[in-house]
């Protein structure tokens, strides 16, 4: 089958070939083939227009404007034989400027003209034969093809008389690659197997055709429905998709079916958004996948699934199982046209897709768009009672008395006869401090920030490099306080450093775990600097003391204290271990007792504990503390991302299989004294994980 803007080409009689004007509705048959076609294509230009037809004896080339013309005066059009028995051909394709034609036939692929019959070159080197082959548009004279040995191979050809391989790939799969496409955009190739498996590579020239990503489309379509289903129990509960309706599961007695991926096309779907412009997006491709069962469109940018369309979902249409599709890259009024034909019968069928319609029924109405009820990083909704409990969780105001009981004697116990301690100072502090330091530190903390222009370059120039030790020490973790004045360091020796923001000196050193620091997290009002460390501690600091004033040992703990931060505006403390993350309610008091300095007055209590689904271990976790927010981001070993409501108490949503491997970092637009932005900004973070790159997300519409 064969596509291109108003015409479809298709087989008729096995050896005649029927090509239909769409905007006519006019078929246009010509014969001369005399075994069945196995191969279609139609040119890149649009006049005139050549439409390339294969079988086993024969490859011919028509000129449609020419046929049409012929037809009409009355005679029989003919077309232009280039190429006589090439054995089976499973592929043909034009080149950029319709001078040449790629016919795979077997295991290898034969350059012929366009003009006259001609063999230009003949390239070899596949195993098995040859299922695809595209040109390369941006660099001339570069075919790359894939085959059922499981691999591609990129070649120049020069003058059509030698050829170089310039790459030859390993076996990517255990499944034959059927099809190929070439993103000219993004200089990637894009190549489908037999089991629904996507690669895409890339062909910048330095990235050695490294991969770029892998797709299950399996998966990619049950995380798809499942999104849905959870948007619409976020939304209105409303549910018109057919999709959505199918299960996961399979009925008893069903076997699971492969998902061959018969096509991949473009789309020229640059943009759609619905009426709150809640969800949008520009400047971005998108491709057709065509399988046996039905048609997805994915998005380039996150390689995620946009829709999707089962054959089985429409009773109007009999073909169920495809053996073979074809789909037209532009979309005319909107439009896309799509010719299928049946796996078991002798039938083809032709759909109408609109597209916008598609993505709007799959998405528009699912997305929570001004629901209370959708996810949002600012608090918009009233505090509800169970937290506001919390928050007076230490009534403020209030200090601690203690109250005189009478006064009783034991066998052993001798009494001066006091209630109370004797009012008289043992020790004094030490308050010979230089004004100087004191005036500084005042100054700089008063020190008005100016406001980064949103218009500007994000700071990519190099400034500065120090060493922080005499010895190489790893360092796990690095924080700039809000106002940017102070910058915090964890390192691998133990230690927490403070720097000023120049990088000039160190400000203060905390000394004090016992392992590794793994997290530090600066409070609100840039007074109190939290760490946590492998030796199953947590510590708060006063920045102008080096004392600790909170200090949470081992007991408390029964693994690592991953990550710890101030939360809901230093209200409360967070902190992952294991595979749960608690919610700490605290009081800091640094004055010391004259008898017992060795005992903190400082308390800490835990207010609740939230465990992630089905996951060993939270890698990661992230919460707004410069205003008030209820959303908590974690990250598992499990590779999922879960979305904890703390106000409403429980998990809201779940997004499976967030990275290949496990989140080590999530990144929260938490607001900065230095810009003004949009609130909407706030709904968007980042997540990494090792050798999967960085992903940006939309909370609202958790992709």
């Amino acid at each position: 089958l064969a596509c291109s803007h108003h015409h479809c080409a298709f087989p008729v009689n096995r050896n005649e070939l029927c090509v239909w004007n769409t905007a006519t509705a006019q078929p246009l048959y010509l014969s001369g083939h005399r075994c069945s076609i196995s191969a279609l294509s139609f040119g890149s230009k649009i006049k005139p227009l050549l439409v390339c037809s294969a079988s086993h004896e024969r490859v011919i080339v028509w000129n449609l404007e020419e046929c049409t013309q012929k037809v009409q005066e009355g005679f029989t059009p003919r077309g232009i034989f280039i190429g006589t028995l090439l054995g089976m051909v499973l592929h043909i394709r034009f080149s950029p400027d319709d001078q040449q034609v790629a016919v795979c036939a077997g295991n290898q692929i034969y350059m012929l003209s366009t003009k006259n019959e001609a063999i230009l070159a003949e390239l070899d080197g596949h195993l098995a034969p040859v299922t695809a082959a595209e040109f390369c548009t941006w660099e001339k004279s570069m075919l790359i093809s894939v085959s059922e040995d499981r691999t591609f191979k990129a070649r120049k050809v020069w003058d059509y008389s030698t050829s170089q391989l310039i790459y030859q790939s390993g076996i990517i799969t255990a499944f034959p690659l059927l099809s190929l496409l070439i993103d000219e955009v993004n200089k990637q190739i894009i190549t489908g197997c037999a089991e629904g498996q996507l690669w895409i590579f890339s062909l910048i020239s330095g990235h050695n055709y490294r991969c770029v990503t892998h797709i299950d489309l399996k998966k990619e379509q049950e995380k798809f429905c499942n999104k849905l289903v959870l948007l619409t129990s976020l939304g209105e509960g409303q549910n018109n998709s057919k999709f959505c309706k199918t299960d996961n599961t399979r009925p008893e007695g069903s076997v699971e079916t492969s998902l061959p991926i018969l096509l991949i096309e473009h789309c020229d779907f640059v943009y759609f958004h619905n009426e709150e412009n809640k969800y949008s997006s520009q400047n971005t491709s998108y491709f057709w996948i065509g399988t046996s069962t039905g048609l997805l469109l994915i998005n380039l940018a996150n390689f995620e699934l946009e829709a999707v369309l089962s054959y089985r979902d429409y009773s109007d249409l009999s073909i169920r199982i495809a053996r073979s599709c074809a789909l037209t890259r532009k979309a005319a009024n909107g439009k896309v046209l799509c010719l299928i034909t049946s796996m078991f019968e002798d039938m083809i069928a032709v759909l109408e897709v609109n597209l916008a319609a598609l993505v709007r029924t799959q998405h528009s109405d699912f997305i929570p768009c001004g629901n209370d009820k959708s996810l949002s990083v600012i608090a918009r909704y009233r505090i509800i009672k169970c937290f506001l409990s919390i928050l007076n969780y230490f009534p403020t105001g209030v200090k601690n008395t203690v109250k005189d009981k009478p006064l009783v004697f034991h066998n052993k116990i001798k009494s001066s006869g006091y209630t109370a301690a004797p009012q008289m100072t043992m020790f004094s502090p030490n308050t010979n401090l230089k004004r100087k330091e004191v005036s500084k530190w005042k100054t700089s903390c008063k020190c008005k920030n100016k406001e980064y222009p949103l218009e500007s370059y994000p700071p990519i120039k190099y400034e500065k490099e120090i060493s922080v030790t005499c010895k190489p020490t790893p360092i796990f973790c690095v924080q700039y306080s809000g106002d940017g004045e102070l910058l915090a360091c964890g390192q691998a020796d133990k230690t927490v450093l403070i720097f000023s923001s120049n990088l000039t000196d160190v400000h203060t050193v905390f000394a004090g775990h016992d392992g590794a620091v793994n997290s530090v997290g600066w409070s609100h009002d840039r007074k109190w600097l939290i760490s946590a460390s492998e030796d199953r501690t947590l510590r708060v600091w006063s920045v102008c003391n080096k004392e600790p004033a909170l200090i949470l040992g081992k007991e408390k703990f029964h693994k690592t204290v991953r990550f710890a931060q101030f939360y809901f505006i230093d209200t409360f403390i967070l902190l992952c271990c294991g595979a749960e993350f608690n919610l700490l309610s605290f009081h800091l008091d640094t004055t010391k007792d004259d008898l017992k300095r060795y005992k903190q007055k400082s308390v800490c209590k835990l207010v609740q504990k939230f465990p992630m689904t089905s996951t060993m271990e939270i890698t990661s976790l992230s919460a707004v503390n410069e205003f008030y927010s209820y959303i908590v981001l974690t990250a598992g070993s499990n590779r999922a991302l879960e979305v904890f409501d703390l106000n409403a108490g429980c998990s809201t949503a779940v997004i499976q299989e967030a990275h290949v491997r496990s989140v080590h970092q999530i990144c929260q637009n938490k607001g900065s004294s230095f810009s003004t932005q949009q609130p909407e900004a706030y709904n968007l973070f980042l997540t990494t994980a090792a050798g999967d790159g960085i992903k940006l997300w939309d909370l609202r519409t958790l992709r």
